[in-house]
């Protein structure tokens, strides 16, 4: 574990940064210019809309083809985009539009390279190092995707586009160079030959095998759609009440600090609960937290609450990876994480479509009390498929 760890983390750690400066910081960018809050949010939505549309051939392609290489390709992509970004800015040719453009190739590549660190994580790692690798990525994701994001509005203050640009380019170009000379120990290799089409048909038949345990993941997966919820909804809210960039950066950071604080101590958090017990207090809380946004008229409050539903939502996310690992054929990873996606990336696609109405409106401040309800709605149905399912199960025993 020690030889293959540190070039691994490197490349999540500077993958990270890159991500974060274009998904999180260029909204900001975009809002600098007036009445942008509907253009941003149509924007997330074209972005989830290809996401979801892609996401069945990319859970195909982690099964068939080396992980190691889909991550190093991913980079070199996301590298190519910022040094385009800044050579069209350097010629005089950036627009509005082209900032959409990137924030959609770096949308799409990051999520390939989301599920495929996923699977490497499970391919490259035994049993008993899951849980100290899972701490160790938590760490650095938190320290560099969110902190990017906070670090990124700073910077775009004080720099250029075409520095901002060159800047994440490098990034990515490090990260793929990390990725590269990471030893891997691949295990699959007789999917290869399978035909293309029969592994996205299979997406279906895996989740068929036990209905109660991925109907569990499935809810737990309403996670992430609230993270990209508010980090749309915030920017515009805090736009409308003319409040500053420092406190979108305070936000970042508050979202981060909490998921850090959750990966510092997740092996023993680990240790102490069920994985689904784990999820479904998580769940809760976040529903909870999301209803006391809605009632917070003073940004601090939002920063404070924005540390607990970090950290409960990185719990909840770290939780149900780790039963992954546990649960889930290695052969298999790609498409369970591909199908889990879809459902993410649809509920995503119908979030931003709030967004857009509730911003047209004039009604931002609602979009925390709609996300809290439908939280909670489903965590309350988790629980009864909770009850159907074996404290720790695998797909060997059908849960």
């Amino acid at each position: 574990m020690k030889r293959k760890t540190p070039p691994y983390l490197t490349g999540r750690f500077f993958d990270g940064i890159s991500s974060g400066l274009f998904m999180l910081a260029l909204p900001w960018l975009m809002l600098a210019t007036p009445n942008m809050g509907t253009f941003v949010a149509l924007t997330a939505l074209v972005c989830t809309l290809t996401t979801f549309l892609a996401t069945p051939y990319f859970s195909a392609l982690i099964d068939r083809h080396s992980r190691k290489n889909i991550l190093i390709i991913a980079q070199v992509i996301q590298a190519s985009t910022a040094f385009t970004v800044a050579a069209i800015y350097w010629f005089g040719f950036g627009s509005i539009v082209v900032l959409g453009a990137a924030q959609l190739i770096f949308w799409v590549s990051s999520s390939l390279a989301w599920h495929t660190n996923n699977a490497f994580t499970q391919e490259n790692y035994d049993h008993h190092e899951y849980a100290k690798i899972s701490s160790h990525q938590e760490i650095i994701l938190q320290s560099t995707t969110l902190g990017a994001g906070a670090l990124g509005v700073v910077l775009l203050e004080q720099w250029s586009i075409i520095e901002f640009a060159i800047f994440a380019g490098l990034a990515s170009s490090i990260s793929a160079i990390s990725y590269l000379v990471t030893p891997y120990r691949r295990q699959i290799t007789e999917s290869v030959n399978t035909p293309f089409k029969q592994q996205l048909v299979e997406i279906k038949d895996v989740f068929s095998q036990s209905p109660q345990f991925y109907g569990f993941l499935i809810v737990s997966c309403l996670s992430y759609p609230m993270v990209t919820f508010l980090s749309r909804l915030i920017p515009i809210w805090f736009s409308e009440l003319n409040i500053t960039g420092d406190w979108l950066a305070l936000y970042n950071i508050s979202l981060g600090m909490g998921a850090l604080i959750i990966g510092i101590s997740l092996p023993l958090i680990l240790k102490s609960a069920s994985h689904k017990t784990t999820i479904q207090i998580a769940m809760y809380i976040i529903g909870l937290s999301l209803l006391l946004m809605s009632q917070a008229e003073n940004p601090a409050y939002l920063i404070i609450l924005t540390f607990i539903f970090g950290a409960f939502n990185a719990l909840n996310r770290i939780a149900r990876t780790n039963w992954m690992h546990h649960a889930v054929a290695i052969k298999q990873r790609g498409r369970v994480d591909g199908g889990l996606a879809l459902f993410a990336t649809l509920t995503q696609s119908l979030s931003y479509v709030l967004i857009a109405v509730l911003a047209q409106a004039d009604a931002i401040i609602y979009g925390f009390t709609i996300a809290g309800t439908v939280v909670l709605a489903a965590t309350f149905w988790m629980g009864k498929l909770g009850r159907q399912i074996k404290p720790e199960c695998t797909l060997a025993n059908q849960c």
